[in-house]
């Protein structure tokens, strides 16, 4: 019962953060994002794998919009719930590691205003899930370090198992503990049949999305390879390293160094020295990589937070003073400052001249042209009006054509738009060559007359007998590579369309 006295403080944050992202989708949150519509694609091909991700997301996306359907609000209500549940299991990790209310308040608070926390959870993707299985899995660890019970490694196997069917990074998250044992005390668990069974749980709950890229040409490492070689490319070692300070939200980043310090340096933490490592090889792997998205590392700092909580109100050992009442104060003004800049509850509009004022320039991870809004935004707008732009070239085309065409989305933004929104206006499923889309394959279209979004596909023009510019979709908000896009109709495939899907393939 003492262990359970005062959850009400971390169930308080939890359901502040849950409520932050259920008004914000309440208010329409801007629009559907791109990724989301491709989710939604992929949840209607369900497989043991996707090209750029594991199964289990998808699965869960799945049930859910079955059950609840796929409005805006209903498609981010997991990454709200679990976003809650990570901040949740943030505070029962501080509480572990010795916490106490104060130290716990400082770890929620700053798991609550980090940036990339909001941003993640603001959309459906797999990150929302990650965030929470390294969470969970470093709450097994401390029990696993405080009462060396061996009742947890099955439980760490089958969590990182999860993880790992979820998002491949959780791979980071099992180097950090295998070399945790190694280079702690805790390396007399190697002596026993346990860490070995968890591997092997983990290993057998991923091995269905293993056996899926095996039997696909290795296509998920094909990816990995193109988008590393290609929209990611301008990141480099140093941008990861300097961005860990400003996607965590400045103003967190006493309580994680501090936390960092704690698990690695300081006597009082030697017994859950494993948890800093997990952090401590994750962020080298990272670094090695060169190319590596700031943003990868961020469900690390869920263990960091819940340290440097500890420490804090350790170290400076007047719990309940001054220090910890402006600590928490700076933490919820600049959370309430900067979470419009990663969650959209301002209209588009406001937010504008929001950013403006803090003199906050669009942003991106991918080296693309950006105009008044970062991508994370601008990926909201447009999708609707594609479809019904392409929706009025279709019913255009005599009955013959319409009865033959199919429309071709050159990126699974622009094709699950149409998959999205086309069938109340009367359209086919789209195909297109990008990602899990292109194993999709044409399906019975034959190329006699296709409707294409975009003119970025290399050649396509040459390949049919003739093309015919139908219309443009103009787009204020959008990606400039979105906004006012051509609608092209092509007709006469002058070969196969097998052997002109295997031209267009393309994994990034």
């Amino acid at each position: 019962m003492a262990w359970r006295a005062g959850l009400g403080l971390i169930a308080g944050l939890a359901l502040i953060k849950l409520a932050l992202h259920l008004v914000t989708n309440g208010l329409g949150g801007y629009g559907i994002f791109r990724d989301e519509l491709y989710y939604l694609a992929c949840s209607r091909h369900l497989d043991l794998g996707y090209v750029d991700q594991p199964p289990l997301s998808i699965y869960l996306l799945a049930a859910h919009t079955r059950l609840f359907g796929d409005s805006l609000f209903s498609l981010r209500l997991l990454p709200a719930l679990f976003g809650a549940m990570t901040v949740f299991a943030v505070g029962l990790l501080t509480r572990e590691l010795g916490g106490g209310r104060w130290a716990q308040l400082l770890a929620g608070l700053a798991s609550l205003v980090s940036i990339i926390f909001l941003g993640m959870v603001s959309v459906y993707s797999m990150n929302a899930f990650d965030h929470m299985v390294w969470a969970a899995v470093a709450l097994l660890v401390a029990r696993l370090s405080k009462t060396g019970s061996s009742v947890y490694w099955p439980w760490i196997g089958v969590v990182v198992g999860l993880g790992l069917l979820n998002k491949v990074g959780v791979l980071w998250l099992g180097a950090g503990i295998a070399v945790g044992l190694v280079a702690t005390g805790e390396r007399r668990w190697l002596r026993t049949r346990w860490p070995w069974l968890a591997g092997l749980l983990a290993l057998a709950l991923f091995s269905p999305y293993i056996w899926w890229n095996l039997t696909h040409d290795m296509a998920h490492l094909e990816f990995i390879r193109n988008a590393t070689a290609g929209k990611y490319s301008g990141l480099s070692a140093w941008t990861f390293v300097s961005e860990q300070l400003l996607v965590q939200n400045p103003v967190t980043v006493p309580v994680w160094l501090s936390g960092l310090i704690f698990l690695l340096v300081s006597p009082s933490g030697r017994r859950f020295r494993m948890l800093g490592w997990i952090y401590v090889v994750s962020f080298m792997i990272l670094v090695l990589n060169g190319h590596s998205k700031a943003e990868y590392l961020s469900p690390a700092y869920t263990i960091l937070f819940a340290a440097g909580g500890v420490a804090l109100e350790r170290w400076l050992n007047r719990p309940g003073f001054a220090w910890a009442r402006v600590v928490l104060a700076v933490q919820l003004v600049a959370g309430l400052l900067l979470a419009p800049l990663v969650i959209p509850i301002l209209p588009v509009e406001t937010y504008i001249a929001y950013a403006e004022t803090l003199e906050v320039q669009p942003s991106t991870s991918e080296s693309k042209e950006l105009s008044e809004l970062p991508q994370s935004y601008a990926d909201m707008f447009g999708w609707q009006e594609k479809a019904v732009a392409v929706a009025e070239v279709y019913d255009s085309l005599p009955p013959e054509d319409r009865s033959v065409a199919a429309v071709l989305g050159v990126n699974y933004g622009r094709a699950g738009a149409i998959d999205h929104f086309g069938p109340e206006l009367g359209l086919p499923f789209a195909i297109s060559s990008h990602n899990s889309y292109w194993l999709w394959g044409p399906r019975d279209f034959t190329g006699e007359v296709v409707i294409v979004m975009g003119g970025e596909l290399e050649g396509l023009e040459a390949s049919f007998e003739s093309v015919e510019l139908a219309g443009r979709v103009p787009c204020r908000f959008c990606m400039p590579y979105e906004s006012d896009l051509p609608i092209f109709v092509y007709r006469g495939l002058k070969f196969p369309i097998a052997e002109l899907w295997q031209r267009l393939k393309h994994y990034n």
